[in-house]
């Protein structure tokens, strides 16, 4: 829940007003908004990751997934 925040008017067709709200249920509209607006994004990013994946090799996947665990072991805070 947001306290202390300023609230702004986003203007939408009706329906699309009552769609949203049926979803919605009991949360306030900054959640859940804020909860629409993560799944959409990585919703995107595993799109994204897939559509690549489709691209390259399974050997190539393999490679650069490896190569981002050694990054993060390496760069991991001390």
């Amino acid at each position: 829940m947001l306290i202390g925040k300023d609230y702004v008017t986003i203007s939408v067709p009706k329906q699309i007003k009552e769609l949203l709200e049926k979803g919605k249920g009991n949360l306030d509209w900054g959640d859940y908004l804020s909860l629409l607006y993560k799944e959409y994004d990585r919703s995107r990013r595993v799109n994204s990751f897939n559509r690549l994946k489709n691209l390259l090799s399974e050997k190539e996947v393999e490679r650069i997934k490896e190569e981002a665990r050694e990054f993060r072991r390496q760069f991991r805070l001390r």
